[in-house]
């Protein structure tokens, strides 16, 4: 049988933001939502949610400003609010802990195993750098796939450009979010989060 955990695995550290909520029930088991702060070397930081059991809740709390440690996978789901379906990327915590902040380790590691399908698309920015936008389907258990934006650069964005639908690669690197704004009508523009994982390292399988 395949090691799906092997195929998808997150380890991050952050402040959380704000407390967690509830998300929704299965099969008896509650599950609940927050966000993480994880920093980055720049001074800015990335706001990640997480997504955990009642059961790995049972003997801690969790408040905003803890520093805590979450292993887990990095998951997608279809959210379907007002008529809009939306991507929605959380850490499904497996593991979850209090840490000192002082702890010296890589806050924000991510790595996937899975298949591009959808057609890679290669660009510039205004300054030059290339980029290539990929979409990996990473499998799980019972059937299901996880769906995650990875976004590649330099000349990984150029390698990739030239992957074909149902290539296997694995990536490592980390999650990202980054605030874009939505054109609703002329007048009304709202803020939104993506989500998406950068590369630093990537091989063909």
């Amino acid at each position: 049988m395949e090691n799906y955990t092997a195929n998808n695995h997150a380890e991050v550290v952050g402040i959380v933001s704000d407390e967690p909520k509830f998300s929704h029930e299965i099969y008896g088991e509650k599950f609940y939502i927050f966000t993480l702060s994880i920093p980055r070397l720049s001074g800015t930081s990335d706001k990640v949610k997480i997504m955990v059991s009642d059961r790995l809740l049972a003997d801690m709390e969790i408040s905003e400003g803890d520093v805590i440690e979450v292993e887990g996978q990095f998951r997608s789901y279809n959210d379907y609010e007002n008529g809009d379906n939306r991507l929605v990327l959380t850490v499904f915590a497996k593991d979850i802990r209090h840490t000192d902040s002082d702890k010296e380790k890589n806050p924000n590691l991510l790595y996937l195993n899975g298949f591009i399908c959808k057609e890679p698309v290669y660009r510039t920015t205004p300054f030059g750098r290339e980029i290539t936008d990929l979409l990996l389907a990473v499998n799980r258990s019972y059937n299901k796939s996880d769906y995650i934006p990875v976004i590649a650069w330099g000349r990984n964005a150029r390698y990739c450009k030239n992957i074909n639908i149902g290539d296997n690669i694995k990536v490592w690197g980390r999650i990202q979010s980054r605030i874009y704004q939505k054109h609703i009508s002329d007048e009304e523009v709202i803020e939104k989060t993506a989500y998406e994982v950068s590369v630093s390292r990537m091989e063909m399988v």
